[in-house]
């Protein structure tokens, strides 16, 4: 019998409060109440036990009450990375450490002892400009360069750190009328029982940033780009949940979790990495703006607390925000560089009914000049919700199907989740269960829970047999119905348990090795997104570049592909939240993100719905989504000015796209985000810091969407009192430092370039990205105040890779200089060969011709 399980929240549009009863709220969490309650607690460093070795410098710490004895770890790179590692000197069993998240082994530099007195020891590495400061009584680590304290560790004596203990030395697991016990060994969150196999086992630090008044990051929160004061609200949670219609200005976690904070003042950008994979929560507290009068500087003090796991921090101490991506990047991996037809248009519903519904969609697409490049399935597609299969009424002929959108160029994506349906009789549930390869209850048998095919089990991807055995079902061979030209798509992989506690798995599961799921939560999507990388990597025989979406992801998944921020609604305020969610997950490298345009749930007025393609198409994932129970939205049912307004939209998208695979090898190589808030661009400019409504794509373009309903006129900062801004619908210039009040019409989509930069297009738009080359390139020159401009252009097969194998690449840099245009190599390295041809110049900001400008082609 078939049992599909629909979200009753979902036939209603909008989840009701008694949805939102599913999700905890801080006092709910009680190893985040333990911590906020509990007195300080003092540690004291050894320095008998200080040990330099070549790779750092390590000591140990101790606890005055309980006399807990912890290893302390202090290294540092070249770079300007300094990683603080706290475990427990003997524990009775191995804590958790989070593994696949870093790339390769660090270069740690050898520290030395610059000065010591009998309180304190300070150490240096490099040349000297770094300092670290180690108090032993009570232990406090500050990190200073050239003479400036930028960051503090243990500041308030906030350091906790619950020893692991042997049950049975517990002589109950009940809470003995002490309050403060409840939820050592056993917990309970509504109907659900949470037993704690070792008992408590949380850990948390405190850390000032002095200096700073403007944090950002800590993804994913539908929530303001600069990081709330949480003295008096909820603290910043990150744990990967399923939450359906999510509040607005919210701190609950979301889908994913990336635990990286970036601080920024006019002097300096810096950044805290918590490599912690079990919940955590991020309490930040500014102290106030300091009175002319005041020698106070200000400062940030932000408190980490986790549920388990070992204290595992990163500082990267920059000083610039280019430098602190870099060093982050060089921890976690560089954005991986996206196949080009991933930047263009995707389509999706759920679901498009069958085979017939396909190509109607596509052909509707041809008819109407508009381009796109991927058209999506969702569960429906599938034999009764049973991934790597097919419902063979609706799709008779998948093969076909996408060798019928291959001979235009197009892609399809197919759903894959992480539960499997139970099914004796299907034989991927058989091999699976026989494998072992199932996530496993408190009891030691396979776990069962409930998503879209009913009763499911689930793949446990922390396994690495796990995930080379799923890697295997993608290959063509044993993925029926499947070619080259089928994609994938990571959904409900937080992951989702509809009869779960907060909608997800259970905390007491067990994984791999013994390990409870509360020890790597947060990484569960990230192992299923890496799994089903490889598995596409592999069916390629690792020539032709991945693509998969995943719902939900932790740090390091940019390594892997796209993510998108999850099942938004049709209104405006989601539109506008979709900004600054997008911006705070570039600037903690998840760079190829998007959100559903059009809002995946309830249905969109036509006003809402251009606005959001106009929004989406300067985003870097592009993708319209919607849900089973709303109204069919493709880009023609809204009548001709509608559809006239997206062509547009979606078509200059395409002819931009070059200039977005630019950006993407610039991420792909040094980390730069292709879309930034505005004060990574103007760093020294304050008014920049907290604003969300508008940025950069590049340093070249700024964009401000328009985000609000009925409007004729949008306010625009264009920062920088020494530059000069072209609005790139009318070629007008304007110079910076003022807010300007710009006239809007529905058609309208506020962009402005940069003087002193050169933005390459297409020509034209074509079908898809397949048909790109067939439109020449033209460039946009704008000039600065010195009538100066820079600019490139990267070019590859847009595909394989072999850009990185052999050298198949082209970047080439153009200058402008005194009326003259330069386009030379940027690359010597690359020897990729392209047809395309630079067609025609446009220059912004040349008042008079005394001669006509010249192009020369360099080497």
């Amino acid at each position: 019998m078939e049992v599909n399980v629909v979200s009753i929240e979902l036939e209603s549009g909008v989840p009701g409060d008694a949805f939102k009863e599913k999700f905890k709220k801080n006092h709910d969490i009680t190893f985040y109440r333990r911590q906020r309650d509990k007195a300080v607690s003092q540690y004291f460093a050894s320095l008998e036990t200080l040990l330099l070795t070549d790779r750092g410098a390590s000591l140990e710490l101790c606890e005055r009450d309980s006399q807990n004895r912890l290893s302390l770890q202090i290294r540092a790179t070249q770079n300007g990375t300094v990683r603080v590692s706290i475990d427990e000197l003997q524990p009775v069993k191995q804590r958790y450490h989070v593994s696949d998240v870093l790339v390769g082994e660090m270069r740690y530099e050898p520290l030395r002892v610059h000065s010591k007195r009998e309180d304190c020891v300070c150490l240096t590495w490099g040349l000297g400009q770094y300092q670290l400061l180690v108090s032993f009584s009570p232990f406090k680590l500050e990190i200073s360069c050239d003479g400036e304290e930028i960051v503090t560790l243990n500041p308030e004596n906030k350091l906790y750190f619950e020893t692991l203990q042997d049950p049975t030395r517990s002589s109950s697991n009940s809470c003995q009328g002490d309050e403060n016990q409840c939820g050592l060994w056993k917990e309970t969150f509504r109907q659900f029982e949470d037993i704690k196999a070792n008992g408590p086992s949380s850990v948390g630090m405190d850390l000032s940033l002095h200096g700073f008044n403007h944090t950002y990051g800590l993804p994913e929160h539908a929530d303001t780009l600069v990081l709330k004061d949480t003295s008096v609200s909820e603290a910043y949670r990150l744990y990967n949940l399923d939450v359906f219609g999510y509040d607005i200005n919210s701190r609950l976690g979301l889908y994913g979790s990336v635990p990286v904070l970036i601080a920024h003042k006019p002097e300096r950008t810096a950044g805290v990495f918590w490599l912690n994979a079990s919940e955590t929560l991020v309490d930040v507290k500014y102290s106030s703006e300091p009175n002319e009068n005041e020698d106070e500087p200000p400062q940030t003090d932000v408190r980490w607390i986790s549920e388990s796991g070992t204290i595992d921090c990163f500082i990267l101490l920059g000083p610039t925000a280019a430098q602190v991506f870099s060093q982050y990047a060089q921890l976690t991996g560089y954005q991986a560089l996206p196949p080009l037809f991933s930047l263009g248009y995707h389509q999706c519903r759920w679901n498009y009914k069958d085979e017939a519904d396909v190509k109607a969609v596509d052909a509707g697409f041809d008819s109407h000049c508009i381009p796109y490049d991927v058209i999506w399935l969702d569960i429906e597609h599938t034999n009764g919700k049973r991934y790597f299969t097919w419902d063979s009424k609706l799709f008779p002929n998948p093969a076909e199907l996408q060798r019928h959108l291959q001979k235009k160029n197009r892609k399809l994506v197919v759903i894959s989740d992480p539960h499997i349906k139970i099914d004796p009789d299907w034989s991927l549930y058989c091999e699976a269960k026989d494998g072992g390869h199932f996530v496993k209850n408190r009891e030691g048998t396979v776990y069962k829970g409930t998503c879209w095919p009913g009763e499911s089990s689930y793949l446990d991807f922390s396994s690495s047999k796990t995930r080379s055995w799923y890697a295997r079902q993608f290959s063509l061979s044993k993925y029926e119905g499947s070619t080259e030209s089928l994609f994938v798509w990571n959904d409900m992989n937080e992951p989702s348990v509809f009869n779960g506690p907060e909608q997800t798995m259970p905390k007491d599961a067990v994984h791999f090795g013994g390990w409870e799921h509360r020890e790597l939560h947060n990484l569960y999507g990230f192992y299923q997104h890496m799994a089903t990388f490889e598995g596409l990597l592999t069916r390629s025989d690792g020539t032709e570049r991945p693509f998969i979406l995943s719902r939900s992801f932790f740090a390091g998944s940019q390594r892997l592909g796209a993510i998108w921020t999850g099942d938004n609604v049709a209104t405006w305020e989601y539109l506008k939240i979709s900004i600054p969610m997008l911006l705070s997950l570039s600037l903690t490298g998840i760079q190829f993100c998007g959100a559903d345009v059009g809002g995946f749930v309830q249905d969109p007025d036509p006003e809402l719905l251009v606005r959001w393609y106009q929004a989406g198409a300067l985003q870097p994932f592009f993708r319209g989504h919607s849900a089973i129970v709303t109204k069919r939205r493709e880009p023609w049912l809204f009548g001709v000015e509608v559809t006239s307004a997206i062509r547009s939209a979606v078509q200059d998208r395409y002819c931009l796209l070059p200039y977005w695979y630019t950006l993407f090898h610039q991420a792909h190589m040094s980390a730069l985000p292709p879309i930034r808030p505005l004060w990574v661009e103007f760093p020294s400019d304050s008014s920049t810091f907290a604003v969300e409504n508008q940025y950069m794509i590049g340093s070249a373009l700024l964009v401000c969407p328009v985000t609000d309903p009925g409007v004729t006129e949008v306010r625009v900062l264009l920062p920088g009192s020494d530059e000069l801004w072209y609005d790139t619908n009318t070629s007008e210039v304007h110079k910076g430092a003022r807010t300007l009040d710009l006239p809007v019409t529905l058609n309208t989509v506020p962009v402005f370039q940069r003087g002193g930069t050169v933005v390459p297009r297409r020509a034209g738009s074509g079908s898809c990205t397949a048909d790109l080359q067939q439109h020449p390139i033209t460039l946009t020159v704008a000039l600065d105040t010195k009538g100066n401009a820079d600019g490139s252009v990267y070019l590859d097969d847009g595909h394989s890779f072999s850009y990185r194998d052999l050298m198949q690449f082209c970047l080439r840099r153009f200058s402008m200089r005194v009326g003259r245009l330069v386009s030379s190599r940027a690359d010597d390295k690359g020897s990729f060969v392209s047809d395309d041809k630079v067609e025609s110049v446009v220059i912004l900001g040349l008042n008079s011709l005394k001669r006509k400008p010249k192009l020369k082609s360099g080497v």
